[in-house]
């Protein structure tokens, strides 16, 4: 629950409390807040096994955790029953964004090219460059197709 809290942060922590409450009530709202929680716990907890008797047996295997979409997704992941680790291991970013920006620039892409090739670093896209051959001329811009 505190897992954020370091120890001098604790200390200070103590030491305002002291402060405000004073020695003589710090006891007792430490009491008081422990009750609290442990009441709210024990809700919880019965209101998880009402959800769950309600859902009925087709919901037995059912976590509450699935419900926060981190976890889900994670779960999801993690069972590869759709083969995405496969698609998202054979899938790299850089070179497809090589591929682009040669295609785009019209040189020969970076594997099949002996000398390397002249499309910027890091997978950058330079789109203000204009094209290095003086016959080239860009295509006329069509606003239906965009």
């Amino acid at each position: 629950m505190f897992n954020d809290i370091g120890p001098l942060e604790l200390v200070t922590l103590i030491v305002l409390a002291v402060l405000v409450f004073g020695p003589d009530k710090l006891p007792k709202l430490i009491q008081d807040a422990t009750r609290t929680i442990r009441k709210i716990r024990e809700f919880s907890e019965s209101a998880k096994q009402d959800i769950r008797q309600e859902l009925g047996p087709e919901f037995k295997d059912f976590e509450f955790d699935d419900l926060n979409p981190k976890k889900f997704i994670r779960k999801q992941l993690d069972n590869d029953d759709l083969g995405l680790k496969e698609i998202r291991n054979g899938f790299d970013l850089k070179k497809e964004m090589a591929e682009v920006t040669d295609a785009v620039h019209g040189h020969e892409p970076e594997s099949s090219s002996s000398s390397g090739s002249s499309a910027p670093s890091g997978g950058s896209v330079d789109m203000t460059k204009k094209s290095e051959k003086p016959g080239d001329e860009r295509p006329p811009y069509d606003a239906d197709a965009t």
